[in-house]
């Protein structure tokens, strides 16, 4: 007799994933999940084969989620079979991100189980995604009916202000801390009698008092953003008024992370709190006269039109941006590291002029495109422009060649049809006539039309153009930009991400720039060969460098 053998049943591979957020639940909620996420998986037969999880995240984007950007990857290389959750909302509480989780793992054949529901179809997806998004939304609009709520009894909406640090025990509470508050007075008063924001700035990091965030001072943290009511010139706070929702903060759907935008004045809140005053009403008061006048800026000094490497210049000492400060006597612009000037914390706050910049870098980049792999992609995009400038022509001529074949056929079926009798000659005679007439009219237009252009290959005589142009560049685009041409301007920034500027330490004076080029996007970091640094660019001793002009 012979005894047969069962067959053992293959047990589908699953993995776990389980997620907290800080704002309902604990660190021991993944462990509880992944334990009931365990016990449905022995009940099912289902071997589980890996467990993600994400702790203190919001379930409202998928960005910054590790746990969940790691199934995804194990998913697409088919590492599992099924996916298990407590419930849809691990996954996300957005609409969009939990349909698109569902969609992509349905499409590698994967199931989502949830523990209470089941296997998940596109019903449930939709249901629970809708009632997650709807409990999230909820949520917010009643933590921001809180923070209005403890507004109104001159309590803080959010978080902590420079000059000011909470209560312990007592939530919204404030205190003044005294050596902050000093500062404040002191940023103020030296408003009020004439300095400028960069100019105390500059004080406060050489006396190294530390600012509300970040390594240094600046002028636009005292200064502030007038739409916003930002700044320390602008808190009302400091004269012993709450303002609260000057902002708003949304998620960007694309980064995940959370932008703020401006709310307009009717939307602010704002609570009495004198026992918060710092500086006095009065005090107060001339800052923001003195605010209100400097924002009346005469023409003659309103923003002027953008230079050639306006937003591109970087400073080689610390990366930061560089901006026009000011001119020498003979009128050349001047330009100086924005850290330096705004801060004082740039090791280099000595200036270049501009012009040297800009004459180095339009010869360097004449150089550099000399490189057969920039003179290739030149051919190619020489290409690529005449299909475009033909493009209309060629729609034209294959509209004619249409019309002309059809009036060709519809001439012979006329004709074939006198030639069999089938037809009238004294009516078919007079409108083959006609459509003759239309087919010739048509033929002569065809005849003015230029040919279908055709590539070219990369031979000497596309070259020799080439180098005619790059012989024309620098002077045509120097020219150009100096006599305000914007276009021309353009012209080299579409050339240009970057432009770090350095001094050159083989001589005294020398300056030393390096392009990175939006060419690398196209042809990879070999795009600009030489780097364009060090090999030009250098100017006479003493010319490229001079010292800041006292004041600025």
């Amino acid at each position: 007799m012979i005894q047969s053998t069962p067959i053992e049943t293959i047990r589908k591979r699953a993995a776990i994933y389980a997620r907290f957020s800080t704002d309902l639940q604990n660190e021991r909620s993944v462990e509880d999940q992944v334990s009931l996420c365990q016990g449905y998986a022995e009940r099912e037969g289902l071997s589980v084969v890996f467990t993600y999880e994400d702790r203190a995240r919001s379930g409202g984007s998928v960005m910054g989620r590790d746990g969940l950007l790691r199934l995804l990857d194990h998913a697409r290389e088919k590492s599992f079979d099924v996916v298990i959750v407590e419930a849809l909302d691990r996954l996300s509480r957005d609409m969009e991100d939990l349909a698109g989780i569902h969609k992509r793992l349905s499409f590698l054949g994967i199931e989502i189980r949830a523990v209470h529901e089941g296997v998940v179809n596109t019903v449930l997806v939709g249901l629970r995604g809708l009632v997650g998004q709807l409990y999230r939304e909820d949520n917010a609009h009643k933590v921001r009916r809180g923070q209005a709520g403890r507004v109104k009894q001159g309590l803080a909406g959010g978080g902590l202000t420079y000059g000011y640090g909470a209560v312990a025990g007592k939530t919204g509470e404030r205190t003044v801390i005294e050596a902050e508050a000093q500062v404040v007075r002191r940023i103020f008063q030296e408003y009020v009698d004439g300095r400028t924001p960069r100019e105390i700035a500059h004080d406060l990091n050489k006396e190294r008092i530390l600012p509300p965030r970040g390594r240094a001072w600046n002028a636009s943290t005292i200064n502030g953003n007038r739409e916003r009511g930002a700044g320390i010139l602008q808190n009302e706070l400091y004269v012993g008024r709450l303002v609260w929702n000057k902002v708003r903060m949304v998620k960007d759907p694309d980064s995940g992370k959370r932008v703020s935008r401006p709310n307009p004045k009717s939307d602010w809140q704002t609570a009495e709190v004198p026992h918060l005053a710092i500086v006095s009403s009065e005090l107060f008061a001339a800052a923001q006269k003195r605010k209100e006048e400097r924002n009346r800026v005469h023409p003659s000094h309103q923003r002027r039109p953008r230079r050639m490497l306006s937003g591109l210049l970087r400073c080689g000492s610390c990366g930061s941006g560089m901006a026009t400060n000011g001119r020498d006597k003979s009128g050349r612009v001047r330009i100086r590291c924005s850290a330096a000037t705004e801060s004082g914390i740039c090791p280099d706050a000595k200036t270049f002029y501009l012009d040297t910049i800009e004459s180095a870098v339009l010869g360097g980049l004449k150089a550099e495109m000399r490189a057969p792999k920039v003179i290739s992609e030149y051919v190619h995009t020489y290409h690529e422009e005449r299909k475009r400038l033909a493009a209309a022509s060629n729609a034209k001529r294959q509209r004619l060649e249409q019309q002309l074949g059809q009036l060709s056929r519809e001439i012979d079926r006329i004709v074939d049809a006198i030639a069999k009798g089938h037809g009238d000659p004294a009516v078919l005679g007079p409108r083959s006539t006609a459509l003759d007439s239309q087919r010739t009219r048509i033929s002569k237009e065809l005849q003015r039309e230029p040919p279908s252009p055709k590539d070219v290959a990369l031979h000497p005589a596309v070259l020799k153009r080439y180098e005619e142009q790059l012989g024309r560049l620098e002077e045509a685009l120097a020219k150009g930009v100096s006599a305000g041409d914007g276009e021309a301007a353009e012209a080299i920034r579409d050339l240009i991400d970057t432009v770090t500027v350095f001094r050159d330490p083989a001589g005294p004076g020398g300056v030393a720039v390096e392009i990175a080029g939006r060419l690398n996007a196209l042809l990879g970091e070999d795009a600009y060969p030489n780097r364009v640094r060090g090999v030009w660019g250098k100017v006479v001793a003493g010319e490229g460098l001079e010292p800041p002009t006292p004041g600025l």
